[in-house]
């Protein structure tokens, strides 16, 4: 670690100030929440997308031409770092959008939701620019500390009590694995700075026992975090029993911090331990594509689906960061920002369907949709055909990006599995399609959203369908970030 210097960390603030502006708002937003009026509680949610909007646009002019390292060696800006903050923090702004409409139907809009979700977006960017395990860990724990509580915010929900009960003991298990498999290295290259670590591992160390060891347990915390087989059994239960904002929520940007972390202890401080790792995500990848898209099928819970949908989904991501290339990591990279993407406006639908008293989270719930509104029939399609890979839709490309970068590195196997276990996920996602047109209507009620919501989804939908249109400009900017 560098010398203290008290001007160098002065200087150093200037890339950190999305994350200082993020974290003082989101404080301000907090004692503005214990003197607003209760009637006037939606104006805490509106404020909270304004704050998330400005920080996007502080991170996007952050003027700088290559990797910087400031603030003693623990906090990087490199050009993954700025794209998936700028996507982070979009996709939290629409979420809350998603969000207040479900919180004002059911009468619990309170700015508790807002708070935590901007300390949680607050440990994401933190962890997108960490150059240390202890800043990794810094964000990571903040990030997931925030995210328990949000399960449990529906403090008359028992279901909810009960997932966050169950995702806060598996998450710190995971945690502490993580933190445990982090200790290893240090002890074995003596330093917490991911540059320090590789050269270390690239001087002899990469072989060393402990090493392996090390490397054994940041895969199992960075399974959990991502959601994969066989460290998945949190997210079916998690997805379902959280109220639906939340849901999406932990669905959306959450994994975008679970690929950074991925990508800043694999492919930059254990780099040259890729054979080793990358056999681990293989297992990994394989498990969660078989056994995600199988349990999906037997699934009636939408909100269970899309979860199952979700682990499948990491596999995919998982075998572009495997391949250990520049082409699968901007892969992975494309692949995790398109899944968000989808992935938001499918939670998003539900919450649509939603009302007060009724929760649209289970299949028969979109029977004859396309009668009740023809239009958002259609967006719940590009949805679903995206996430089945159905081109011209974005889900095409992406998996067609993991399946190239597998097998420029000779996985001709892996990538026939891929296509294989891709098949099977197109059913159940045609599925919502056959009850969407072909079947009678359970419920007649017209949809009961508002205006703001109704176009947020409909934007959501068509990006997914005009990204699937014109990739190359995603393309762009996953190139730039691994060139």
């Amino acid at each position: 670690m560098s010398p203290f210097n008290s001007a160098d960390y002065t200087a150093g603030l200037i890339y950190a100030r999305p994350e200082i502006f993020l974290g003082s708002a989101a404080c301000v937003i907090l004692l503005l929440d214990l003197l607003i009026a209760e009637a006037q509680r939606r104006w805490i949610g509106v404020i909270s997308v304004l704050t998330l909007l400005v920080t996007a646009t502080l991170v996007a002019v952050q003027p700088f031409t290559t990797r910087v390292l400031v603030l003693g060696d623990m906090f990087e800006l490199d050009r993954m770092a700025q794209v998936l903050k700028v996507v982070a923090l979009l996709t939290v702004a629409v979420v809350f959008t998603y969000s207040t409409e479900y919180l004002r139907r059911r009468a619990i809009l309170k700015g508790e939701y807002f708070v935590l979700g901007l300390f949680a977006t607050l440990g994401i960017l933190v962890l997108l620019s960490a150059a240390s395990l202890l800043t990794l860990y810094l964000g990571l724990e903040l990030m997931s500390l925030c995210l328990y509580t949000m399960v449990a915010f529906d403090r008359e929900s028992g279901t909810a009590a009960e997932a966050a009960i169950k995702f806060f003991v598996l998450g710190s298990l995971a945690s502490g694995t993580l933190l445990y498999g982090m200790s290893i290295i240090y002890g074995v290259t003596g330093s917490l700075q991911l540059n320090e670590i590789a050269v270390a591992l690239h001087g002899g160390l990469a072989g060393n026992v402990g090493v392996l060891f090390g490397i054994a347990f940041i895969i199992v915390g960075i399974g959990f975090k991502f959601g994969a087989v066989p460290f998945h059994m949190w997210i079916p239960d998690v997805y379902e029993g959280a109220p639906t904002c939340v849901t999406i929520f932990i669905g959306s940007a959450p994994k975008i911090a679970a690929f950074a972390l991925t990508m800043r202890l694999l492919s930059e401080g254990l780099a040259s331990s890729e054979p080793d790792w990358s056999q681990m995500l293989i297992v990994l990848a394989v498990l969660s594509m078989a056994i995600g898209n199988v349990v999906a099928i037997a699934q009636t819970n939408l909100k269970r689906m899309l979860a199952y949908s979700t682990i499948s989904h990491v596999g995919f991501i998982l075998m572009g960061i495997l391949a250990g290339t520049a082409q699968g990591y901007q892969a992975a990279m494309f692949y995790t920002i398109t899944y968000v993407i989808v992935a938001t406006g499918a939670f998003g639908m539900i919450v649509l369907l939603s009302r007060q008293g009724f929760e649209a989270d289970t299949l028969d719930d979109f029977k004859g949709l396309n009668a009740r509104s023809p239009w958002f029939a259609g967006m719940m399609a590009i949805f679903m055909f995206s996430l089945a890979g159905v081109p011209p839709f974005i889900g095409f490309y992406a998996k067609l990006g993991v399946i190239q970068a597998v097998l420029g590195v000779g996985y001709l196997w892996l990538a026939v599995v891929a296509v294989l276990f891709s098949v099977v996920g197109a059913y159940y996602y045609l599925r919502i399609l056959k009850l969407m047109y072909f079947d009678e209507a359970v419920d007649v009620e017209l949809l009961d959203g508002s205006g703001l919501m109704r176009t947020m989804l409909s934007l959501n939908a068509l990006l997914a369908l005009g990204l699937g249109l014109v990739p190359a400009s995603l393309l762009v900017l996953c190139k730039q970030a691994f060139p």
